[in-house]
């Protein structure tokens, strides 16, 4: 399934990524402009906050296996998932008190579910929160006595992380690895830079090969695979990831996603998993 390009709702027809950006610059510059910039009174600036679940009228609903996260700035802005869409607005940190505002974000729907749970997230992140922050955990009060709970979570490492593919990219544009045979469900990789390889599975074929790491750069060897043949859809995604080996890829970490982009716009996307190996 192809991803496709998603828009902000306040901001217009843009990438989701470009109108975030847009977004941010707008809340750095009104907090240049006069508001007062995140004080460091509590300590919530700078870590991702993966979202454990939301209360709201007394209803308990958990968000783990979703991409739910919040993360504030010191410039005064926040940034994050409400499950499957992503979002970006101004934050005002003073104390022990978060006013959250202008909030903007994408508009795709992802089943009944996630859908409610964003909608929930949506309606508690906003205005003024209490904040309480006891060991990795974060807890974020509305007024009303709603509340999210979250925990912190560190960025994973290129090295000995099981990154677990989750899609194709040609041209910036992302396709999701096929589900039908259950065998795109194994795909990932695990880089070993001491020893200058990687291996993992494409799918279908396992596969191993140099990956010499510099400078957010991996040169890729000439990649070694089994020849089991596996549906066409999971063959053909294959086919693609192979065309990355034998060639220089850059790579790039946001948090717990992986980038890897090669030639003529050619890449794949993949997830940390939760344990390393």
């Amino acid at each position: 399934m192809q991803t496709q390009r998603k828009t902000l709702s306040t901001v217009g027809a843009v990438s989701a990524a470009a109108a975030l950006g847009l977004l941010t610059a707008c809340g750095a510059d009104k907090t240049d402009a006069g508001a007062a910039p995140a004080d460091p009174g509590v300590p919530v600036t700078g870590t991702h906050w993966t979202v454990d679940s939301v209360t709201a009228g007394g209803k308990k609903t958990d968000a783990p296996g979703t991409k739910a996260h919040v993360a504030f700035d010191k410039k005064g802005r926040v940034s994050g998932n409400f499950g499957c869409n992503g979002f970006g607005g101004v934050a005002e940190v003073k104390g022990d008190t978060i006013t959250v505002d202008k909030i903007a974000k994408t508009e795709m729907s992802c089943g009944d579910e996630i859908d409610k749970l964003e909608t929930t997230l949506t309606e508690a992140l906003k205005g003024k929160l209490k904040a309480s922050v006891k060991g990795d955990k974060l807890t974020l009060t509305t007024a009303k006595g709603d509340s999210i709970t979250l925990t912190s979570e560190p960025p994973a490492e290129l090295d000995g992380t099981k990154w677990m593919l989750t899609a194709t990219v040609e041209k910036e544009v992302a396709t999701s690895l096929p589900k039908g045979s259950g065998k795109a469900e194994k795909a990932h990789l695990i880089f070993d830079e001491k020893a200058g390889t990687v291996h993992g599975n494409l799918g279908c074929n396992t596969v191993n090969a140099k990956a010499e790491v510099t400078d957010g750069k991996i040169e890729l060897g000439t990649p070694r695979l089994t020849r089991k043949m596996c549906d066409g859809d999971v063959m053909k995604a294959e086919q693609h990831l192979v065309k990355l080996f034998g060639t220089t890829v850059t790579y790039e970490i946001d948090h717990r996603t992986l980038h890897l982009t090669g030639k003529d716009g050619l890449g794949l996307n993949a997830n940390a998993s939760n344990v390393k190996k």
